[in-house]
């Protein structure tokens, strides 16, 4: 595990997570991750911490609400949120972290548009 760097895009929301270099992460077709590009790295909340910004964060959440996607109140970006498929976990943005403690990145499709029939795959991530 190494420490990876997070923010928005204004820095006003910070955090770290602890990951491996190589980081398995899941690109969700569904409607709200194919229109903001979100790359997922699903994560227990034991290895999230959020060093600035709860302040600044607002949340949406849609359907069941389960989800709580929190985006910076002045940049718009959503850095991090709490997922459907992992409320006790968090889901962080792979393109929000900082690339130099990234050594690779494999990206595995997940079927969002048929959530119900794909989340238990995904159950295990935030698992300590």
């Amino acid at each position: 595990m190494v420490l990876h760097k997070g923010s928005c895009h204004c820095g006003a929301v910070a955090y770290e997570v602890d990951a491996p270099e190589d980081l398995l992460v899941h690109e969700c077709n569904c409607s709200i991750c194919s229109q903001t590009g979100y790359l997922h790295l699903i994560v227990p909340r034991s290895r999230f911490h959020l060093l600035r910004g709860e302040d600044n964060l607002t949340e949406y959440t849609f359907d069941t609400g389960e989800a709580k996607h929190l985006f910076c109140k002045t940049c718009g970006i959503k850095s991090f949120y709490i997922p459907r498929s992992n409320p006790d976990g968090i889901s962080v943005n792979v393109r929000c972290l900082d690339e130099s403690a990234i050594k690779r990145v494999e990206i595995e499709l997940f079927d969002g548009k048929n959530w119900e029939e794909s989340a238990a795959k995904l159950a295990h991530l935030s698992e300590d």
